[in-house]
């Protein structure tokens, strides 16, 4: 189970709080959308939720363990996939999976055969031995969800993974995310594609300034606003003012 009670955070600096009496919990099992206009504080929550950010006001549970207390275990169970590209371009996919891999605790053998699996279920099979510099930005992205998988987590928390994608990339990375999740894994991720997120998510959480501003089901919230679909719901709670 995730929950997060109260959760706090203000930059250095920083005039506003990025993430402001945030509170919320989410079951296992489930692929939940964090959405919200830029700024809106969805990074800020998942750093804290991957313990990259140990600075903040709050209470946050992940897989049921206190994130203070238990960081390094959790980090051993989750697989984070940040916005930004983060490989080496001058090695090869493969290179750069055996690199991430070796990170964990696997028996070297059991690694291999498990890049080799994504390589082909991701479709790169073909490029492994090609360096990342020459990738496109779908298989970028790609090779960059393996790398998040090779510890198998139980949570996957990732942040705008079809930004930037082709659409054959886009629906690949779809379709896997809800391959995953039949096997009872938790998935998190935030999507500026609200079509996307409506069509593969159980829930989904909308914050605006570091606040909650709705949580539930897709079809729950359309029908409690009287909208037609999650993009009209988002316009609805957030404006439409253009955000940098």
């Amino acid at each position: 189970m995730l929950s997060v009670n109260h959760l706090y955070k203000k930059y250095e600096n920083a005039e506003i709080p990025s993430v402001d009496d945030l509170s919320f919990t989410f079951e296992t099992g489930k692929i939940i959308g964090l959405l919200g206009p830029n700024g809106a504080g969805k990074t800020t929550t998942i750093s804290i939720l991957c313990g990259l950010i140990s600075e903040f006001i709050g209470d946050v549970q992940v897989l049921g363990m206190d994130i203070r207390l238990k960081n390094h275990t959790i980090k051993s169970k989750i697989g984070v996939v940040p916005q930004q590209i983060a490989l080496y371009p001058t090695l090869s996919c493969y290179e750069n999976l055996m690199y991430f891999g070796k990170l964990y605790d696997i028996n070297l053998q059991t690694l291999k055969k498990l890049i080799v699996q994504y390589l082909h279920d991701f479709g790169l099979e073909e490029h492994a031995h090609k360096q990342i510099k020459h990738f496109s930005g779908g298989m970028k992205r790609r090779t960059n969800i393996i790398a998040s998988l090779l510890n198998n987590p139980s949570l996957l928390i990732l942040d705008e993974p079809t930004a930037g994608v082709d659409v054959h990339s886009r629906n690949m990375i779809l379709s896997f995310l809800k391959q995953y999740n039949t096997h009872g894994n938790s998935i998190i991720y935030t999507s500026h594609l609200l079509e996307e997120a409506e069509a593969i998510c159980h829930e989904v959480l909308i914050i605006d300034q570091g606040k909650k501003i709705a949580q539930g089901s897709p079809k729950t919230l359309v029908e409690k606003y009287e909208v037609v679909n999650l993009e009209e719901l988002f316009l609805k709670l957030t404006g439409n003012k253009v955000r940098d």
